[in-house]
């Protein structure tokens, strides 16, 4: 359901500019949208492009709500649970820590409302606060439980959608496979959700843009707000200026709020946030979409090892940008 809006200019510009030889690109398609790979290999006969793509395969194959037997639509179709492959569990594990840091704005249980509102993997229904308020019921983590390798529900009607989190947990499973090959100066991208570590081909830290928002559905208009220079963390970056849809008229964010249930409707445009592992950034991404500006600021700010940019409408309608005290040390300009 997530869009992502950063330009992935490490591989398409700035990185790669007099590139060598040296380093090798791999790109495809996954998960409904591109892959990008650029690393400096061990050996130049080395050819890790079937490696990657098997390893994100099967992410998809355990987290897709849009395969009919995956792992998490197995648990989706049953009655009182299912068990779970090591992907699902590390994932939902790393789910419910971000629920309860971000008091619920971050939910893998919101599939429910999701697809009552058009954004998810069945078809929009017709929305009445009946029906917002009998699918709440269905909502929360704290209504899932994992023991011993098993995911308990309390009602068959609970499901679990891991959008706003397997693009990040996806990078870094490509990310720890090219390390396990041996490779240290890599960056991963997948839909704009980035890892980096070491260097590009100029021997220097990858460059990445983030978007200037822009109120364009089709994506075709881009601008950049900042270049950060980046290397051993990750960046994710949610927004919803890009992905809505219009109903009578009304323009509604593709972000749900899973305490209200309805689209979320605030000042903020967009939130970048950089962290070690790029679930971990994906998720607080989308949590900062639910909280608004001033919220996700206080949150990322006590987070250890974490990092936030925010760009949000002031007042005037003029774009503002808010940012923790670490980020300004990535901006290059």
């Amino acid at each position: 359901m997530k869009n992502i809006f950063i330009l992935f200019i490490a591989l398409l510009f700035l990185s790669c500019q007099q590139a060598t030889q040296e380093y090798v690109k791999i790109e495809g398609q996954i998960f409904g949208t591109y892959y990008h790979v650029i690393y400096e290999p061990v050996q130049q006969t080395d050819s890790l492009d079937k490696g990657v793509l098997q390893v994100l395969k099967n992410v998809d194959w355990s987290l897709s709500t849009y395969k009919d037997t995956s792992t998490i639509s197995k648990f989706n179709f049953s009655e009182k649970g299912s068990r779970a492959d090591a992907m699902l569990e590390k994932v939902f594990l790393k789910g419910q820590e971000i629920y309860r840091n971000s008091d619920g704005a971050f939910d893998m249980t919101v599939a429910p409302l999701v697809n009552a509102w058009g954004l998810g993997f069945k078809k929009k229904d017709s929305i009445t606060s009946e029906l917002i308020d009998s699918l709440l019921l269905f909502v929360g983590m704290d209504r899932v439980r994992l023991q011993n390798g098993y995911l308990e529900k309390d009602k068959p009607n609970i499901m679990l959608d891991a959008s706003a989190i397997a693009k990040g947990f996806g990078v870094d499973e490509a990310a720890d496979y090219l390390a396990s090959q041996g490779i240290k100066n890599y960056m991963v991208e997948i839909g704009g959700e980035i890892r980096a570590a070491g260097v590009n081909s100029k021997h220097i830290p990858w460059r990445v843009g983030i978007d200037k928002p822009i109120d364009d559905k089709v994506a075709l208009n881009h601008d950049l707000q900042a270049i950060l220079s980046l290397s051993s963390v990750a960046l994710a970056t949610s927004g919803n200026y890009r992905n809505f849809y219009t109903d009578n008229g009304k323009k509604y964010a593709h972000t749900i709020d899973p305490k209200t249930g309805y689209p979320v409707q605030h000042s903020l445009l967009s939130a970048t946030i950089i962290a070690p592992d790029c679930m971990t950034a994906d998720a607080y991404a989308t949590a900062c979409m639910v909280m608004g500006v001033d919220k996700s600021y206080e949150l990322i700010e006590t987070l250890p090892n974490a990092e936030g940019y925010f760009i949000y409408v002031d007042e005037q309608g003029e774009n503002q940008v808010k940012y923790t005290t670490g980020f300004e040390n990535l901006i290059v300009e």
